[in-house]
């Protein structure tokens, strides 16, 4: 979504930064892994069929996508490049037209050295956040492959729970209602995140 196409959040471990056009080529290598495809439900695509979804996410108002950049290795050094710095994704889905204040999340760390290392759980916590304060949602969650336990320990970790399971799309669909107590909750496990604007001079042409 465009709304979030200027904003840069700044965590202890991660920075999660717009998915642009940058970014492409190193999310298109990611997703080339057998093993992505299988717990993502992905299917590969081409280079060109990348940069057109890359487009949509940016476009679409019901999706918010952030790459999730490794902190240390980003502010290690001036210059150096987000793409050699890139973790994962984390993204909203607002599918519920029924329901504007429920959003779809899905955390993916795709590089292996980042993995065990708490960058899905506070990128979660991050999105989730932004979620609350910027676009008033109320309600999350997460639909995850069966065999991906340490994706659903993560949600669970962080009070959503366990709602139904497909055997057909052999996926667990997992909840999160925020009262007043999580949403106190959720900032404060946030408190330390900065909001800047992203970079000067990153804007995508249109």
């Amino acid at each position: 979504m465009l709304l979030n196409q200027n904003t840069l959040l700044l965590g202890k471990k991660v920075v999660l930064v717009p998915y642009t056009s940058e970014h492409v080529p190193r999310y298109h290598e990611w997703m080339k892994s057998e093993e992505l495809q299988q717990l993502t439900a992905s299917e590969p695509l081409s280079l060109e069929q990348e940069y057109t979804m890359q487009r949509s996410w940016r476009e679409d108002a019901d999706k918010c996508t952030f790459i999730i950049l490794d902190a240390e290795k980003w502010q290690a050094q001036p210059g150096v490049t987000e793409e050699s710095c890139m973790a994962g994704d984390v993204n909203l889905f607002l599918t519920d037209p029924g329901d504007p204040a429920v959003g779809e999340i899905e955390v993916m760390i795709a590089e292996p050295s980042c993995r065990g290392r708490g960058f899905g759980t506070e990128a979660v916590l991050m999105m989730m956040s932004y979620g609350v304060t910027k676009l008033g949602l109320t309600k999350f969650e997460a639909k995850i492959g069966q065999g991906n336990e340490p994706s659903i320990h993560l949600f669970q970790k962080l009070h959503f729970e366990q709602v139904a399971v497909s055997s057909v799309f052999q996926e667990v669909t997992l909840r999160l209602a925020v009262s007043e107590p999580m949403r106190q909750w959720l900032l404060e496990q946030t408190s330390h995140v900065a909001e800047k604007p992203y970079r000067a001079g990153s804007a995508e042409p249109h």
